[in-house]
């Protein structure tokens, strides 16, 4: 089940690709995750759709600046609800069917929980929760269901952020080890790695930046 919130149309090229692979494989469905309320909702018809849950990755997320000075509780409740909240109360919703099914759940942090990034107060905070929510299911969940999460390093630059300019771009290329940016198909092999290739890891967070966590 592919969940989008606004994304409509990018929701929909990627469940044509994903049928297009294999028949049927790939539905949609539409929901606000700041709104909790709705997450019941989104799991039942997930279930009612395929009949089972086996995996949930926590991925949606918002990402954007927030310096001393100009936080307000808008920007938390944003920020702190789409990376942190909703990861959670998705989780524990989808806990007892992941329960039955010995299922895993794998979140998307970001390298930075480690070095905040300046600037982007909220976010990191928010990042870093979720890295001890990570762990914390692992205790909850186990034995039945396995809980990891990947943190991106410089994967994909964000849309329409004029900090990302080409100076910026190749001073975190020359800070990873292999002096290159990873693709969006590094990440998703590692996620794939951990749902199906990784039955005796739990509470690991596995980074996919290049080096660039050892070498900033």
């Amino acid at each position: 089940m592919i969940h989008y919130n606004n994304s409509l149309k990018e929701a929909r090229a990627l469940q044509a690709e994903l049928n297009l692979q294999r028949a049927n494989s790939a539905a949609i469905i539409q929901g606000d995750l700041l709104n909790i309320t709705a997450i019941p909702h989104l799991l039942s018809e997930t279930i009612n759709h395929f009949g089972r849950l086996d995996v949930l990755i926590n991925n949606a997320s918002t990402y954007y600046p927030s310096e001393i000075g100009e936080i307000d509780e808008a920007k938390w409740q944003d920020l702190i609800g789409s990376n942190l909240k909703a990861p959670l109360f998705l989780s524990q919703a989808a806990a007892p069917e992941l329960r039955k099914n010995y299922g895993c759940i794998v979140n998307i942090t970001d390298m930075h929980v480690e070095r905040p990034k300046k600037g982007y107060i909220i976010y990191s905070v928010a990042k870093a929760g979720l890295v001890t929510l990570t762990k914390s299911l692992a205790h909850e969940l186990s034995p039945e269901v396995r809980v990891n999460a990947v943190a991106p390093g410089p994967v994909q630059w964000p849309e329409g952020n004029l900090e990302f300019n080409e100076i910026y771009r190749q001073r975190v290329i020359n800070q990873t080890l292999l002096k290159r940016v990873g693709e969006a198909e590094d990440v998703a092999k590692a996620v794939k790695f951990l749902i199906t290739d990784a039955p005796f890891i739990t509470g690991h967070i596995l980074a996919v930046d290049g080096g660039r966590s050892l070498n900033f």
